[in-house]
């Protein structure tokens, strides 16, 4: 029924998709980047609805921050350039030293005091350096690229050395990581990946117009993914721009499997080697490409936005990866005739080894279990971190002007501090005194190199005459609406203090020793420090909480298909070691754990378990026949060891593409997906069978009655030392290790 059906319609399945080709590309180039800071932080949580309502009662917090070489600045050219920054959209204040000077003269502060407040904000402790601050409007929060594109217009309008000029800011490391987690930026390791990809495939298959065939439907495939995400109003982000290498490996996976089926169906003389190849690899693909499905869904836990939209995205892509790698791939092979011929590959004694595993196979569990124990006190020393900075490449520019600015000007990194004065009738004066007060408080910290607030433009000694001070008092209410210091009829007065690390405290210890000491005064702090601490706890939390989910449910699917609590959950075991052993490794290097890292744990589970199933579901019927444990793991490595090994290393390698992005996060993400498929090796063809080796025979009645097998000369008897080995003899020719689809006869 499967081969009649390929037979009629397999031209027709593949001109569908060579013609569907350029529309899905066309589709899939259409969706836009987004790796905006406030995506990546934790939703439907308290400190995130605060961070909302300090928006809505100052506007929005960000700012770009220009450093001038004060050689060149002189303060007409500052003054043109803020002319030209006031007309910027996006922007809603431009503040320069000479404006701010000015604001402060207006309510009595003398030149002197002046100068010593901008010191370490618009001016540089050294002199070398000034700044220019601009504060973007909710228009230029929602479009910080075409705001910071406009920025730099002003910038070269002026004529001023762009080497000489420092440009920093969140929207500008924004900007920066959309361009660098873009598909355009993706684009060159995605294509090293496929180059690899179709070097393995040529190995696996040994004919070039298989391999290409397999290539071009597998990129169909992921066109197809990101066509409905596109569809769907998905958005790309530096995790999303992995997908494109997830679904080719989900594809590929498949597909060597089909076609290693195919070759050996073919080499023992099946009349109908394609429907062979098809039923055998169904049941298998589809409880893989469930639990993939788990292990992506899983992600739905976190509550940082574009995780959940990775597992989801993700899993559609398994779906596509089962329809091309079950769907397509017989069509390929119904039409592409597979020609042997010579190919120098590896040749590896499944069976052997299968004896070697069982021989030794106390030793390796031991070891195993001594891994595990020292593996466990480096998972103690995971810590999260959620640092935009960090993702930049250490030679890019934008990193370059950040640091600049931090060390000669003013540190980009703020806490806001809002005083609340709800329920507490104080004239302006007295409140303006409290917040005094609260930020000297602030002030007074170390690393709290800055502070900013409405009192910051009043004189320390207020007039003596009630005309005096009504004026400043006007003046205050006058320009309150402009400069966000203060909102809700004075009832809420912002506080922004610069931080640095310079003590070596992290920005979320620092807000922790702020806390403590305005503890009784009516201040709560926000701001993107406060939310990226939240987030470091999802990280964290979420992480265990996707993996968790992940082991539980695939282990119910694995115990429901293979029919067999105990071979169910030792199945888990080995899947789950080494991950355990990659996520130590990682907490004795000290690598902190970012959001994508965080995801791989389930997603390395889900795709390391497609492999599993295919050796369980061969050991089950060997097992079941009445063979030893022994004997049915050699019988499922020899079967299935071949396409394992060669999937397992298609995803690797192709993961390991992913490290040569400059992009930080996207490294991180192919290393540690490289590493635990490399490392889930050692579960599939070590571990996995020892520990199935310790099961006890199957006792049958058709085994106990019949007679024991008598070799023949072409069948000798084993003489291995453990008693096991020497019940199964050689098997026969015919059902020996099949030969690849290309392999000289």
């Amino acid at each position: 029924m499967i081969s009649y059906f390929y037979r009629q319609y397999s031209r027709l399945i593949l001109w569908a998709v060579a013609l569907s080709f350029p529309a899905l590309w066309y589709f899939a180039e259409q969706i836009p980047s987004n790796n905006d800071i406030e995506t990546w932080l934790p939703r439907n949580t308290p400190v995130r609805k605060e961070y909302e309502e300090f928006k809505l009662d100052f506007g929005a917090e960000e700012i770009i921050v220009i450093g001038l070489s004060q050689e060149e600045a002189s303060p007409k050219l500052v003054e043109a350039l803020a002319g030209r920054l006031d007309r910027v959209a996006g922007l809603r204040r431009c503040w320069t030293p000479a404006r701010m000077k000015a604001r402060m003269k207006e309510f009595g502060v003398d030149e002197e005091e002046a100068n010593n407040r901008l010191v370490g904000l618009l001016q540089a402790r050294t002199g070398d350096m000034i700044g220019i601050i601009a504060v973007l409007s909710d228009v230029g929060v929602k479009n910080r690229s075409k705001t910071a594109a406009d920025v730099r217009a002003a910038l070269t309008y002026c004529q001023l050395d762009p080497d000489r000029i420092a440009l920093t800011g969140a929207p500008i490391i924004v900007t920066e990581l959309d361009r660098m987690g873009s598909q355009k930026s993706n684009r060159r390791f995605f294509l090293i990946t496929c180059g690899i990809s179709l070097g393995l495939l040529y190995y696996s298959f040994g004919h070039w117009g298989l391999s290409f065939a397999a290539l071009g439907v597998t990129l169909w495939g992921i066109f197809l993914n990101q066509a409905i995400l596109a569809a769907c109003g998905g958005e790309m982000n530096f995790i999303l721009g992995s997908l494109a290498v997830m679904v080719m490996i989900f594809t590929l996976s498949i597909t060597v499997h089909v076609v290693s089926y195919y070759s050996t169906a073919v080499r023992h003389g099946n009349p109908d080697p394609l429907g062979a190849a098809v039923r055998e690899s169904l049941n298998p693909c589809l409880l893989s490409t469930l639990t993939t499905l788990l292990g992506l869904v899983s992600l739905n836990v976190s509550s940082i936005l574009p995780v959940a939209q990775f597992g989801y995205a993700a899993a559609a892509g398994s779906l596509v990866a089962l329809l091309v790698g079950l769907g397509i791939t017989p069509a390929l092979l119904t039409v592409i005739p597979c020609e042997t011929r010579n190919v120098v590959s590896l040749r590896f004694d499944f069976r052997k080894w299968g004896a070697g595993v069982a021989r030794h196979r106390n030793l390796i569990l031991v070891s195993s279990v001594l891994l595990i124990v020292v593996s466990g006190f480096g998972l103690m020393k995971l810590r999260p971190d959620l640092n935009p900075a960090e993702f930049l490449p250490k030679n890019s520019r934008v990193l370059k002007d950040l640091i600049r600015v931090e060390n000669e000007l003013t540190n980009v990194d703020s806490i806001e501090a809002v005083v609340d004065f709800h329920g507490q009738k104080l004239a302006f004066l007295d409140q303006l005194q409290r917040v005094r007060e609260i930020e000297a408080k602030i002030a007074a910290h170390p690393s709290v190199h800055h502070t900013l607030s409405l009192a910051t433009f009043f004189p320390t000694e207020m007039p003596d005459s009630a005309l005096g001070t009504a004026r400043m008092l006007g003046l205050a209410q006058s320009y309150s609406s402009d400069d966000g210091l203060i909102a809700n009829r004075q009832r809420l007065w912002k506080i922004s203090a610069r931080i640095g690390h310079e003590e070596g405290k992290s920005s979320i210890d620092i807000l922790a020793d702020l806390q403590t000491a305005v503890a009784g005064d009516p201040v709560r702090f926000t701001g993107l420090t406060p939310l990226l601490k939240n987030a470091q706890h999802e990280i964290f939390d979420g992480f265990w909480q996707s993996f968790t989910a992940a082991c539980l449910t695939i282990s119910i699917v694995m115990v429901l298909s293979l029919r067999s609590v105990v071979t169910g959950l030792i199945a888990m075991i080995p899947n789950i070691i080494p991950i355990w052993l990659v996520f130590g490794g990682i907490g004795y290097l000290g690598t902190p754990v970012d959001i994508g890292m965080m995801m791989t744990g389930s997603i390395a589970l889900g795709i390391s378990v497609d492999c599993t199933f295919h050796f369980l579901v061969q050991y089950q019927q060997s097992y079941r026949k009445g063979n030893s444990s022994v004997v049915a793991c050699q019988d499922a490595l020899e079967h299935s060891g071949e396409p394992m090994l060669d999937s397992t290393l298609i995803s690797a390698l192709g993961m390991l593409a992913l490290c040569m992005s400059s992009f930080t996060p996207t490294s991180r993400f192919g290393m540690l997906m490289a590493s635990q498929m490399a490392a889930s090796l050692l579960g599939e063809l070590v571990i996995l069978p020892a520990m199935l080796c310790l099961r006890p025979q199957r006792r049958t009645e058709s085994v106990a009655q019949a007679p024991s097998p008598t070799p023949t000369p072409d069948e000798p008897v084993r003489q291995d030392t453990d008693p096991e080995l020497q019940i199964h003899p050689f098997p026969p020719a015919a059902t020996r290790r099949p030969r690849r689809v290309g392999a000289a006869k």
